[in-house]
């Protein structure tokens, strides 16, 4: 992880794999289960590696000069599930 862009690629696929566990694993066992715990761990990592992913993105921004429109787009993408990944296919693999 030499470069800002690698850096941002894994951790917009870590960010986005702890959403997807947030999701579908820690709120089912919640509500389901009555097992607070994991979302406040899972929850917690979660929010961390978002922070992680906006800072890195502004380093991105930065270092590239990416536009806003570029920019807005993948911050969009980090509050939707799977959007890092869509994100990551349609707008990083090429660089």
């Amino acid at each position: 992880m030499r470069t800002a862009l690698s850096r941002f690629r894994f951790i917009a696929y870590t960010e986005g794999i702890s959403f997807l566990v947030l999701l579908g694993i820690a709120m089912p066992l919640k509500y389901m289960a009555d097992m607070p715990m994991p979302v406040k761990v899972v929850g917690w990592i979660h929010g961390v590696l978002f922070i992680g992913y906006i800072f890195s993105l502004i380093e991105c921004r930065m270092e590239y000069k990416w536009s806003l429109k570029k920019m807005a787009i993948l911050f969009i993408a980090s509050l939707l599930p799977f959007g890092p990944f869509i994100a990551d296919a349609k707008l990083l693999k090429s660089k």
